[in-house]
């Protein structure tokens, strides 16, 4: 039966490929997603490894019933992946509060119920990896990005605070910060202030500078997901009780920059890298 992962958001993006490489490797996977027609073919094959189940982890019931039965099914959770989520896009005075709560409640709230669901099982059996999907956006910020960069910056906050939790019982935490992937993230994953689009907005002509500046120095890199699928589980046979793993030239590239810059420096730096100033 090998481990047992317990992944939300399974549909599309690592999710999705995160579970189909685990069941590869001999592992079995509960595979979830708002709707499991969505899951398709995941574990095809071998149904005794896999459990393909409708979970939006901003319904208790969903996830209570979730948990159940993983565990009546496999008996345990080895890895807990905690990435299900999506991004709002705007500027902060543009931004919609109903919009950017229903993201609050999924980004973070769900992240956080599904972790209190299973963190008993773990706890009990003094054992156990819980994964959170971060993103290079939990380490930096950029125009337009706030709100959903403010869900990842919560990520990384509840990760390490866990970790000093849950550690004494023998669990581990890893912390996953992706760069800019080609994944489906983008267009199924992402929903825009209606503002962004308005010629009359204050913000258009810096809005158009922004992107551009994004698309050519801030995130110019094709990146193969696969990469991230790859770091998660060498974070997983890593010995390390805590891991925060960069993945991506990008992440990796910027963070060393905050890094050595200092906090302060770096913003500055970026504010003028978004205004199109280099000295």
């Amino acid at each position: 039966m090998g481990r047992i992962w317990f992944i939300t958001g399974c549909s599309s993006g690592f999710g999705r490929l995160l579970s189909e490489r685990a069941f590869a490797l001999g592992d079995s996977v509960v595979a979830t997603a708002r709707s499991t027609q969505s899951l398709g073919n995941i574990g095809r094959g071998d149904e005794s490894r896999i459990l393909r189940l409708p979970l939006d982890v901003r319904n208790q019931s969903d996830i209570d019933t979730a948990v159940e039965r993983a565990i009546e099914k496999f008996g345990r959770i080895d890895l807990l992946v905690n990435n299900a989520g999506y991004a709002y896009f705007g500027t902060q005075e543009e931004g919609s509060l109903a919009e950017i709560r229903s993201m609050f409640d999924t980004n973070i709230f769900g992240l956080i119920a599904v972790t209190k669901a299973v963190l008993p099982h773990m706890r009990s059996a003094r054992a156990g990896t819980i994964i959170n999907l971060s993103s290079i956006g939990g380490r930096i910020a950029t125009p337009r990005g706030g709100f959903y960069q403010a869900t990842k910056w919560g990520v990384e906050a509840l990760s390490e605070s866990l970790f000093l939790e849950v550690s004494e019982f023998g669990l581990r935490v890893i912390v996953i910060e992706p760069g800019a992937y080609e994944t489906d993230f983008g267009p199924r994953s992402s929903r825009i202030a209606p503002a962004e689009s308005s010629a009359d907005s204050p913000y258009a002509a810096h809005r158009k500078r922004w992107r551009e500046v994004q698309e050519r120095e801030v995130f110019p890199y094709s990146q193969n997901p696969s990469e991230v699928i790859d770091g998660i589980l060498d974070a997983v046979a890593c010995d390390l009780p805590f891991v925060r793993l960069p993945i991506g030239r990008d992440a990796i590239d910027f963070i060393r920059r905050r890094e050595k810059m200092g906090g302060n420096a770096f913003v500055e730096w970026l504010r003028k890298l978004y205004n199109g100033r280099k000295e």
